[in-house]
């Protein structure tokens, strides 16, 4: 495979293995939810890797050590050629995820899945009604989800059921859990927001208040208390990601960059994390072009920010450098321009103030447009504007309406 010199380090830092692949095999998606993480550009990426150039990174990477791929997107169930990819990544060896709207996910597309040896799924909701879950993602979907997770169970897979948080659905939470029961997810994941893509460009009609947050998550822990008492019968494990934006220190973004997680774009572009395309300045290697080996130890977009070299004073004299790798860096540049930069989540952080900012200002920016994604928003964030589109403002207070919203 040929190489691009100019991407690969010439003092590369020592890495182990990249454990978990992330296949992102389409950014298209039947849905257009106001929190994706997709990058807001989705729609300049049309080059998709073909059937053959997949298998051949999912064999590269396995090589080298992954032992869990996911089957993300966008919808993967848009590609055709999913089940061929599964049965290959079974027959390498990987553990395998389907991370899914639910959409296009059938009867006859389940058992061929379960045939190629698909060994879990991921399930999104977007809240507990019918009426917010539709709105949020400008589909009539709910319906369908629920039909879905039944088919998921009668097929055997444990199900892990995800549903990002915000303001809106963060009053849903224990009707939330209640649902997640009900359909028997093994796994209930509430991932508050985290503020990138399209929840970037959305944050203000998304960001909760501190004591929105607080009630939720006593919810969380009450039901948590419950499960803990029981002594038979079906128990859901809830996860509860809490949001960035209310802590005082930094997560631990993928375990460190370029430590254990992998992800290939679409288009082949190979990331440490799903936003470092949204990084000015990082020379992103292509699958097509750097073998995955090279991208993984030697691409000096992955050594960017490994170790800890790179750091500034504040994070590099910190002793918990080694437990939060200085934050996330699509965080930082987001809020101070700097992807080298303290997360400035941080209260460390000279930038802390600007997090403590956005949260208590979120409120009076309520009257901008809601931005639903689409190839048409993609396009218009990003394009010269000819026009001024017609917009959709989020009613206060959460009261949505399915029939409202910006055309996709």
């Amino acid at each position: 495979m040929a190489g691009s010199t100019d991407l690969l380090s010439a003092a590369p830092i020592p890495a182990g293995p990249p454990l978990w692949l992330l296949a992102e095999l389409t950014y298209q998606c039947p849905l257009h939810c106001v929190f994706c993480y997709n990058p807001t550009r989705h729609a300049q990426v049309t080059d998709e890797l073909t059937t053959a150039q997949w298998v051949d990174v999912m064999t590269q990477a396995r090589n080298l050590g992954a032992a869990q791929l996911g089957f993300s997107g966008g919808e993967p169930l848009l590609r055709d050629d999913l089940e061929e990819l599964v049965q290959e990544a079974h027959r390498l060896g990987y553990y395998t995820n389907l991370i899914t709207s639910g959409v296009g996910l059938t009867p006859v597309r389940a058992q061929k899945l379960k045939d190629a040896g698909l060994d879990h799924v991921q399930l999104s909701f977007q809240d507990s009604t019918r009426e917010l879950n539709d709105f949020l993602s400008h589909t009539r979907t709910f319906d369908l989800k629920q039909r879905v997770a039944k088919l998921i169970k009668a097929h055997d897979w444990p199900m892990v059921m995800n549903c990002v948080l915000h303001r809106h659905n963060l009053p849903h939470v224990r009707k939330i859990i209640d649902m997640a029961v009900a359909l028997e997810a093994e796994y209930l994941e509430l991932a508050n927001t985290q503020y990138y893509g399209w929840a970037w460009v959305n944050r203000d009609h998304l960001m909760p208040t501190r004591e929105e947050l607080a009630v939720a998550e006593a919810e969380v822990n009450a039901f948590r208390a419950e499960q803990d008492a029981k002594t038979e019968g079906h128990k859901t494990r809830v996860l509860f990601v809490v949001p960035d934006y209310f802590e005082e220190r930094p997560k631990a973004c993928m375990n460190g960059w370029g430590a254990v997680f992998l992800s290939i774009a679409p288009d082949g572009l190979a990331m440490p994390c799903h936003n470092a395309r949204d990084l000015p300045g990082l020379q992103l290697p292509n699958v097509k072009d750097v073998s995955v080996a090279d991208i993984w130890q030697r691409s000096n977009a992955f050594n960017t920010y490994r170790g800890d070299a790179w750091m500034k004073p504040t994070c590099r004299s910190c002793d918990e450098r080694h437990k939060d790798f200085g934050g996330c860096r699509c965080q930082a540049f987001l809020l101070t321009g700097d992807a080298a930069e303290t997360d400035p989540v941080c209260s460390k952080s000279a930038h802390h103030e600007k997090v403590v900012a956005v949260v208590r200002d979120a409120p009076r920016r309520r009257n901008i447009p809601i931005v639903f994604r689409s190839d048409a928003e993609s396009k218009a964030l990003h394009e010269p504007p000819r026009s001024a589109p017609a917009a959709v403002a989020a009613p206060q207070g959460g009261a949505f309406t399915a029939s409202g919203g910006r055309a996709p």
